[in-house]
């Protein structure tokens, strides 16, 4: 299992959740976990996800950002081992 990090981040809009994990779908990604809330309007997201069947770990990273352009929120993806690197500096 190889898991990752998605974080997204933006104003609350209808869809952001669904047309997210449509992508993930189609690129057989396998959600592990999901939480998110909305704080005065901003939609806050966090998913962990196993994505050792994806082809290719960068063309999705792209996708993500290209649909988070789409839906004018931020999506950023990052190996578990990184963002826990991240998180302890």
């Amino acid at each position: 299992m190889e898991k990752s990090i998605i974080t997204v981040v933006g104003k609350d809009k209808v869809g952001i959740i669904a047309d997210i994990c449509m992508l993930l779908k189609q690129e057989n990604v396998n959600i592990l976990d999901i939480s998110q809330t909305i704080v005065d309007g901003f939609f806050n997201m966090m998913m962990i996800v196993d994505t050792s069947s994806c082809a290719d770990f960068f063309l999705l990273s792209e996708k993500l950002e290209e649909k988070g352009k789409e839906l004018n929120v931020e999506v950023k993806l990052q190996k578990e081992e990184i963002f826990s690197y991240m998180q302890r500096l």
